[in-house]
């Protein structure tokens, strides 16, 4: 109690004099809603930490923003999803499951549930005869993940109803993200949630092996009785504490503007504050660290710190007045996850990596890319899984060095770029990001393409529309979409625009015009791409070529010297629509590989006999790139000669490959495609450049080196994911 009162006061003294607080949960200007609030949650509930069974009442209210009359209202019911006859758990024995592992038999002490015994609405009765288990995503009857109140007469638009629940939740040990481990409890998932009408229908999905959630933005009021000696962290702000006679307390919480609340409690807990100052008004960092780990508590504070400030830079303040981290215990199945205004972290394993702070940032860049821009995770999880991963990348080069943020060893450094697209190289190619999460061929694939491949197909697009332009675009589709429910197509749209309003981009009209005029913009069709639902996808696409005076014939080239490298901020490519991009890296399935099939100088009159100074005669040089995937993507290479001139080529790389020719008096030393390395995407680096004069051996050596390397750290990103 004594802390939360110091919590407060120190918010009271550090806001701004100047302005109401009218809010005790959110840092809103004038204290008005930052969401529609479609739905309004209280909950009382008693856990007994002993039994791990947890008994509540709730009270929901949700108003019809629909613009129809409503009669059904379907729940999320995660808990029944561990049990033997779930669907998750059928999808996690076939190989699904991006965190569990089931032998022959299903462990009792891994059977979890959640019970409905009792629903009345006011003004309709008692519903509880119309409580019924639904399966909308693959009719299996035994799944009890979604239920379905039926009233007798329909809610019309506009009207609001306030439904009364009563259920029993039984935790299992320590599985996907909720239950016990010991005598800590994770509460995820933990409370009958309605779904989300969206489109003009209800958005309810089953608990599947590999999909996160969704749900509607309202206000959260519970309070949950607990022994005194635990220590609870949860989402929203705590208000108070009430102790009672029989040896428990009653801790209260509020959160606004939210789209649902978590809860940890433990008996270990060591808790450490700190408050970051925000343009909105203060933070309160909460930190729940087991006493078992004396120092990750600073360091959870610190990496927290940064990204509230890395964040806020990039695209805009956090709006809550409170942060909580949690430090899970050891073995269980809880590190790594995000809940609204409440993530946890993992001190199991610091070692070489620095994996607390990866998986705190991580988590915190949820409160923005799920919290606040609430996607529908079981259907587009990229656009919070894998932003979330490109953002990583970004937050952490920042704050921990751009080669560094995974390990800085004195042997070796490793950069969090690198780990997403050694991630992505696990499973490049069977499924498109856009794949409903539960439809993916399995968990490496799931794994791969929604973290990594996201991550550096994003990457890959910054390099080519720029990374100011980047910049405002991700910027720009926080501002937009914050406290709403985005698409694919939103994001990538938004990030049109903004490329075409900074002249890194046409527009898809403009670009399709002057396709007709030129035979070197001939549509080519992509390879059927897949759809979501798991069919094909043709799309036929113009390609615009970026140096349409450029003949395609064998020419010879006369040698200029190189300009320096662009910076980073800026793109090399001449613009061009986005769409082909698009329609490739995020609605396809092909694989980018350019690479340096050989280059050759000979002597122009090669017939004659060699004179003493060879640099006095002219040679004719070839260079042949060639296109081993099915992703087409412009390409820069750089030819190297031995008196220093560095030449730029651009290929459109609409054909399989491409043939230079110069003549000039010096030979080829090297030649490299994607010298600025702007295009991660690329599946094979190895074969991006050739020299002249290789060393064999260290080049032996340093094959070997990169097999036992990637083999770590696919072990690594496929544990982490």
């Amino acid at each position: 109690m004594r802390r939360y009162l110091l919590a407060a006061v120190v918010l009271l003294l550090v806001a701004p004099a100047s302005r109401a607080q009218l809010s005790i949960a959110t840092n809103s200007p004038d204290g008005r809603p930052l969401s529609e609030r479609v739905v309004a949650y209280a909950i009382d509930a008693k856990l007994d930490t002993d039994r791990k069974i947890l008994d509540a009442t709730e009270t929901l209210t949700y108003r019809n923003l629909t613009g129809q009359p409503l009669t059904s209202f379907p729940l999320h019911l995660y808990l029944n999803a561990f049990r033997p006859q779930s669907t998750f758990t059928a999808e996690t024995r076939a190989g699904g499951g991006i965190r569990e592992t089931l032998g022959n038999d299903y462990p009792p002490e891994k059977i979890g549930g959640i019970t409905v015994s009792h629903v009345d609405a006011d003004g309709y009765g008692d519903l509880t005869a119309t409580l019924r288990f639904t399966a909308p995503d693959d009719g299996n009857l035994d799944d009890h993940t979604v239920a379905e109140i039926t009233l007798p007469r329909p809610l019309q638009p506009n009207d609001s109803v306030t439904f009364h629940l009563t259920f029993h939740d039984k935790f299992p040990e320590s599985v996907a993200r909720n239950g016990y481990k010991r005598d800590f409890i994770m509460g995820g998932q933990w409370f009958p949630k309605v779904g989300v009408f969206w489109h003009g229908a209800w958005n309810c999905h089953q608990y599947h092996a590999t999909t996160e959630f969704f749900s509607d933005f309202g206000t959260y009021n519970v309070r949950l009785t607990v022994p005194r000696r635990y220590t609870v962290g949860a989402s929203g702000v705590p208000t108070g504490t009430q102790p009672n006679s029989d040896g428990t307390k009653t801790l209260s919480f509020y959160g606004e503007d939210i789209h649902d609340f978590a809860f940890a409690a433990s008996p270990h807990f060591v808790v450490s504050d700190a408050v970051y100052l925000s343009s909105m008004g203060p933070v309160q960092i909460r930190v729940l660290a087991l006493a078992a780990h004396p120092h990750i508590g600073q360091r959870y504070l610190d990496i927290t710190r940064g990204a509230l400030a890395e964040f806020e830079r990039r695209y805009g303040p956090y709006p809550y007045k409170v942060i909580t981290v949690v430090d899970p215990e050891p073995g269980s199945e809880m590190q790594g996850m995000e809940y609204p205004t409440l993530v946890t972290g993992d001190g199991s394993w610091s070692g070489i990596f620095k994996l607390p702070e990866l998986t705190v940032e991580h988590e915190f860049g949820h409160q923005y890319w799920y919290g606040m821009v609430a996607s529908n995770e079981f259907e587009d999880a990229w656009l919070d899984e894998g932003i979330n991963s490109y953002t990583e990348v970004k937050v952490l080069a920042a704050l921990l060095g751009g080669r560094t943020s995974v390990t800085n060893e004195r042997y070796a450094n490793l950069g969090d770029r690198s780990l997403q697209r050694f991630s992505y190289l696990l499973s490049p190619d069977f499924d498109p990001v856009t794949r409903f999460a539960w439809k993916f061929r399995n968990e490496q694939s799931y794994g791969a393409v929604t973290y990594g491949k996201t991550a550096t197909l994003l990457t890959t697009l910054e390099g080519m529309i720029g990374e100011n332009t980047m910049d405002e675009a991700m910027r720009t589709y926080f501002q937009r979409y914050r406290f709403k429910h985005p698409t694919t197509e939103d994001f990538l749209r938004t990030i049109e625009e903004v490329a075409v309003a900074r002249g890194k981009a046409q527009p898809l009209s403009a670009s399709r015009d002057g396709a007709a005029a030129s035979s070197a913009n001939t549509p080519c069709t992509n390879v059927a791409p897949a759809s979501p639902a798991g069919g094909p996808l043709a799309t036929t696409l113009p390609f615009s070529r970026l140096n349409p005076g450029l003949s395609s014939d064998a020419a010879a080239t006369t040698a200029v010297p190189c300009a320096p490298p662009a910076s980073i901020s800026e793109s090399h490519y001449e613009p061009t629509t986005l769409r082909p991009f698009f329609d490739q890296a995020v609605y396809g399935t092909q694989v980018l590989d350019y690479s340096v099939d050989n280059f050759t100088s000979e002597p122009l009159r090669w017939w004659e006999p060699p004179v003493r100074n060879a640099k006095k005669i002219p040679y004719r040089s070839t260079v042949i790139l060639r296109r081993k995937g099915d992703f087409i993507l412009p390409v820069t290479a750089e030819i190297v000669f031995d008196d220093g001139t560095r030449l730029r080529e651009h290929w459109d790389g609409a054909d399989r490959w491409k043939k230079f020719l110069y003549t000039r008096n010096a030979k080829i030393v090297s030649v490299e495609i994607d010298p600025d390395h702007r295009v991660p995407l690329d599946r094979d680096l190895f074969n991006n450049s050739i020299t002249r004069q290789t060393d064999v051996v260290s080049a032996s050596k340093l094959t070997a080196i990169w097999v036992v390397f990637h083999q770590l750290l696919s072990q690594f990103t496929a544990w982490f994911v």
